[in-house]
């Protein structure tokens, strides 16, 4: 899992701004759902949300943010939640688990 530097510098290269505020909007539920915290914002439904509250460059931001955590991946909410049941939080096995569970969409 990327750290909040990593995102606020990746976004910082691409788009000119670190959003810092996306970042901690995205992962504010870590604390109490740790990896699993992925199902609720990390997804399609989760950028357009951010989109709606602060624009379409926070947009942007949210959705770097969140194919650099879903390994390049752009997930619905139903495939977060999914993802997140089946352990691709974990960073050695994420790509391995998105390919297993391509039978399920």
């Amino acid at each position: 899992m990327a750290s909040r530097q990593e995102h606020c510098k990746d976004c910082l290269n691409q788009l000119g701004d670190e959003f810092g505020y996306v970042h901690d909007y995205l992962d504010e539920l870590f604390v109490k759902l740790g990896p699993k915290h992925r199902s609720v914002r990390h997804h399609l439904e989760g950028i357009e949300e951010i989109r709606q509250k602060w624009g379409d460059e926070a947009g942007k931001a949210a959705e770097i943010h969140i194919r650099k955590d879903w390994y390049g991946k752009l997930p619905n909410r139903r495939q977060a939640e999914m993802w997140s049941i089946f352990g691709v939080d974990s960073d050695d096995k994420g790509t391995e688990v998105i390919e297993e569970l391509k039978w399920f969409e």
